[in-house]
């Protein structure tokens, strides 16, 4: 194998791995499986694992928003407004500029 070949053999390969994720992200992939613990015939302790790797407008067309409702996540929530507003206070006591975006 020369050189030149690895290299081209080496180029394709970020293709076929961004076509891969592009495909996962647009169908979707479920990931299951179950752990089980027991002893003596007695069940300690099960641990049901479902893994979901999509986009998020693939998500919301499976009826999955939760991000949506997080008020964590949500810029509108009470929470966001805090953190906006300390941030403010402590870039002005550091005499830095915060930039805003509008």
């Amino acid at each position: 194998m020369t050189r030149d070949d690895l290299i081209q053999r080496t180029a394709r390969q970020p293709a076929q791995l961004a076509d891969v994720l592009e495909r996962v992200l647009d169908k979707g992939i479920v990931i299951v499986g179950d752990i089980k613990i027991e002893l003596l015939d007695i069940e300690l302790l099960t641990v049901r694992l479902r893994l979901l790797v999509a986009s998020a407008d693939k998500a919301k067309e499976m009826g999955i928003a939760w991000w949506e409702g997080d008020p964590f996540l949500s810029r509108n929530g009470r929470q966001s407004d805090a953190l906006e507003e300390r941030l403010k206070r402590l870039e002005s006591a550091a005499g830095i500029e915060g930039g805003e975006e509008e």
